[in-house]
């Protein structure tokens, strides 16, 4: 009975345990799909973190992404602020130049109003104008016909006016030279029978009767010069001053000037009369300056507009150039004759010769300081070196 037993609990563990074998084949054939369930998922979860690595390298560029494009539109909101600023000036600006533009157009309407009333003074002016036009042409008509008269009538005065000079200047000197003439005899055959007081007279005689023989001689030479034909022709200016200066003759107590002659450009004239000219000039130059201990004479020219410009300046007395408009007249003098001798003619003459070669002649001057005369004559066609 007891083996019985033990077969029978040997037989129930055997069904226990073919029993449990089933369930463990049960459970490992679960384990072997588990495996693969887990292998599968393995692999999936594998993937999947492989996606969220991408993913998340992904996310990584697009925070960045979204960083710059934060600070482009952060920066694009500070230019947004500053260009509303700017508009907003703009706006200002613009507002101003409406209200400017307004006070400019209301502007120009006054101006347009005050051209068209311009407009019509003007067209009353243009032809009052034409009517002043109109009588002015006849007045110039008229007057150019009187200034055609009275050039013919000056024309004939100033001919009749140089014969006159002529002819009294010409008739004159014989009557003068007989009483320089006389004077002399008596000073040689009777100064002894004479007292101081008629040596005195005698002597004054003969001083003004030589001083009234070089007024007529000088006053003849001026009415020369109206019928004097000029030949013009090339003239050497430097060989004409030093010529003239050759000429020249000098007292014994006077002062030898010192002459500095710059270049002298050549000139067309008519050489004899521009010799005068210089003759004139450069004596004048000597007398004006015998009160100075030493004479300095300045003589030079320059070329401007196919002009030449000569001058003759000098270190003597001057003058007071307030009288200037005295200086070329026929006897004026600036100086008393006791203090510097002369007729008064020879300024003129000078005028008179360099206004017939189409020339001007002027001065300036310092009283007690020196003078500079110029003269004007055309310019040479031949260059410096051709004399």
């Amino acid at each position: 009975m007891a083996n019985r037993n033990k077969s029978d609990e040997l037989s129930f563990a055997n069904k226990e345990l073919a029993s449990q074998n089933n369930e463990k084949e049960k459970w490992a054939q679960e384990l072997v799909i588990a495996n693969r369930e887990l292998d599968i998922a393995n692999k999936e979860l594998a993937f999947q973190n492989e996606v969220k690595e991408k993913r998340a390298a992904e996310l990584v560029i697009a925070n960045r992404e979204l960083a710059f494009q934060n600070e482009e539109k952060e920066k694009r909101a500070a230019e947004l602020v500053i260009a509303n600023k700017e508009l907003a000036f703009q706006n200002k600006e613009k507002e101003k130049r409406a209200a400017e533009l307004v006070i400019a157009n209301k502007e120009l309407a006054f101006q347009n109003e005050e051209k068209e009333k311009r407009a019509a003074e003007l067209v009353i002016a243009n032809r009052e104008l034409k009517h002043a036009e109109d009588d002015i042409r006849k007045l110039n008509d008229e007057l150019e016909q009187k200034v055609i008269e009275r050039t013919a009538q000056l024309e004939s005065a100033n001919k009749e006016l140089e014969s006159f000079s002529y002819s009294v200047s010409h008739d004159l000197r014989s009557p003068i030279r007989a009483i320089n003439g006389y004077a002399k005899i008596l000073e040689e055959d009777y100064s002894d029978k004479l007292d101081s007081d008629g040596k005195k007279t005698l002597d004054s005689i003969m001083h003004n009767s030589k001083k009234m023989g070089q007024l007529i001689d000088d006053l003849l030479a001026f009415s020369k010069l109206g019928r004097k034909q000029v030949t013009v022709s090339e003239i050497n200016m430097t060989d004409l001053v030093r010529t003239v200066i050759d000429e020249l003759l000098f007292e014994d107590d006077e002062n030898t000037p010192e002459f500095k002659i710059n270049v002298l450009s050549p000139a067309k004239g008519d050489q004899s009369l521009i010799k005068q000219v210089l003759i004139n000039l450069i004596s004048n130059a000597i007398k004006y300056s015998k009160y100075k201990p030493e004479t300095y004479i300045e003589i030079g020219s320059d070329v401007k507009d196919k002009l030449v410009f000569y001058y003759v300046k000098d270190n003597g007395a001057g003058f007071d150039m307030e009288y200037y408009d005295k200086l070329f007249g026929v006897f004026q003098r600036l100086h008393s004759q006791e203090e510097f001798e002369g007729t008064g003619i020879g300024l003129a003459i000078v005028q008179k010769i360099v206004n017939r070669h189409n020339g001007t002649v002027w001065a300036e001057s310092v009283l007690n300081e020196g003078s500079c005369f110029y003269f004007s004559l055309p310019e040479s066609s031949f260059p410096h070196n051709c004399f």
